[in-house]
């Protein structure tokens, strides 16, 4: 069989998977909420949560890591521009696409070193307490 070409990338971005724990505000006055990264790029990051929110919103956010990594938490102004429902066994949570609107040359200087050289990443995932307490692990390999 032939292979057919592959569609065009839109993205202006390349995308690597970065699985970390966030947490997220959605105003300065708010509680934070948990989730986590799925992927990231200089321009944005794809991340889920249970939390149920509404494409336009803006989101501070603080990726953090693995002290095993030695690297410093990561900090940046978002705005959801997609989302969607996302099932995880039997939970129903939420993907949403974020892109940055402010961050400062620190943390870009932080986010272009981590996509650079993605092979030391590690990666966190949630998993299903028997009490369904949402837990989020990470795997150090």
């Amino acid at each position: 069989m032939k292979n057919l070409p592959r569609p065009k990338e839109r993205r202006e971005r390349s995308r690597i998977v970065m699985s970390f724990p966030l947490h997220f505000q959605i105003n300065e006055n708010g509680g934070a909420y948990p989730g986590l990264t799925l992927d990231a790029s200089e321009s944005g990051l794809l991340i889920q949560t249970f939390k149920e929110m509404s494409v336009g919103i803006r989101l501070n956010i603080e990726v953090l890591f693995p002290k095993e990594l030695n690297l410093p938490t990561f900090r940046a102004e978002t705005e959801i521009i997609w989302r969607d429902i996302y099932y995880w066994e039997d939970w129903e949570g939420y993907q949403y696409g974020l892109k940055f609107t402010q961050i400062s040359n620190g943390d870009y200087l932080k986010l272009r070193s981590i996509l650079s050289n993605p092979s030391g990443l590690k990666e966190a995932y949630f998993i299903e307490d028997p009490d369904h307490d949402p837990r989020l692990i990470v795997k150090i390999q």
